[in-house]
């Protein structure tokens, strides 16, 4: 099958190859035909080396759709048919942090990203990306990992429910504690930015400021809620504008560098909140002193995947696309076929998409 191999995160463009086998499906495992997967930064950031890839190749991609083709003997909640979203943090149900009602947080998976061989190309292992590498025509995860979907969701919408979406709009409702009434500003305008700001639409935010420096993106924005897009040089005359110099209420930053989460704080009001959505790079520190910190009494939360429980999260995101009070087909620029995936990558990496969806035929 048709799959994108990463042979060393940092090396490179990845190969688009043919004979990429996906391992099993073990007892408790199912075996999913991939119909839409998203470019995501993250994904970017393993090709550049940016996020650390555990050596060895991989299969990249980690948000995507499809419809379930086989299932081990042991699953009864999914079945071959069955149209169904990559969850990448699957929930083992039996750890410490799915007790407390924090699945977000289970590693019971995630601890053998790097111990499970996902597939094989050209007969040699290899890892899938968070587990799934969903930028092939199949792949094989635990059940878990398999949320079976509405059949009549488009695909091309339902692969960014896998991450996107939920990590955005569940920042701002799961992680974040917007009110209504309360102002709110966006870092930053990829995909999981512009679902942060039509979660603070959603919210009942009356002032949402989204900010990027490519102000190609400022359109899109407003169209899903902002009521103020501006670039970074613009934030702070804006927040002055706005608040009267007091700050945000909450910031959500969705880049994942030190530089903007140190900006998200200083557009932050005293008592107010930075939330960090963006996956950064472990050499890259945020320099905050304990004295800031203390007075100015701002709060930092990261929010992993939105703090989302996809079980729980997906019926409820689906139905708000449905009745119109989310827009997932507009974070779509573009729709791509598998041989021009490295294209797709430049084009992210330039700024030129917010999010790019590979359709496999």
């Amino acid at each position: 099958m048709r799959a994108a191999v990463l042979r060393e995160s940092g090396r490179g463009e990845l190969e688009l190859r043919d004979d990429v086998v996906a391992l099993g499906p073990d007892a408790d495992e199912v075996r999913i035909r991939i119909r839409a997967t998203g470019v995501c930064h993250s994904d970017l950031s393993l090709i550049s080396g940016e996020l650390p890839g555990g050596g060895g190749a991989m299969i990249v991609g980690h948000e995507g759709a499809g419809e379930v083709v086989e299932v081990g003997d042991q699953v009864t909640a999914v079945s071959p048919g069955d149209h169904v979203v990559v969850n990448w943090i699957p929930a083992c149900g039996r750890c410490e942090d799915c007790r407390n009602r924090q699945v977000h947080l289970c590693m019971g998976f995630m601890e053998n990203l790097f111990s499970k061989h996902r597939f094989e190309v050209g007969g040699t292992p290899a890892f899938g990306m968070a587990g799934t590498g969903t930028w092939a025509e199949e792949v094989v995860v635990p059940w878990q990992a398999a949320i079976k979907i509405d059949p009549d969701f488009p695909f091309d919408q339902a692969a960014l429910l896998g991450c996107c979406v939920p990590t955005g709009v569940g920042a701002v409702l799961n992680t974040g504690s917007v009110q209504p009434g309360d102002r709110v500003a966006v870092v930053g305008l990829g995909g999981v930015g512009l679902s942060a700001v039509q979660g603070a639409r959603l919210a009942g935010a009356t002032s949402i400021v989204a900010i990027d420096p490519a102000e190609h993106k400022h359109p899109l924005a407003a169209r899903l809620g902002a009521t103020h897009t501006v670039t970074p040089d613009e934030a702070e005359d804006t927040k002055d504008r706005l608040t009267g110099g007091r700050g945000f209420d909450h910031v959500f930053e969705a880049v994942g560098r030190s530089a903007t989460v140190r900006h998200a704080w200083q557009l932050t009001r005293r008592g107010g909140e930075v939330v960090v959505i963006g996956a950064g790079a472990p050499n890259d520190p945020l320099d905050i002193s304990t004295y800031e910190l203390l007075f100015a009494s701002r709060s930092i939360k990261p929010s992993v995947y939105g703090e989302s429980d996809l079980r729980r999260d997906l019926p409820k995101l689906i139905e708000l696309a449905k009745s119109g009070h989310l827009d997932i087909g507009s974070l779509i620029s573009a729709r791509v076929p598998f041989q021009d995936l490295n294209d797709a990558v430049a084009a992210l990496a330039k700024g030129e998409a917010v999010r790019q969806v590979v359709i496999f035929d």
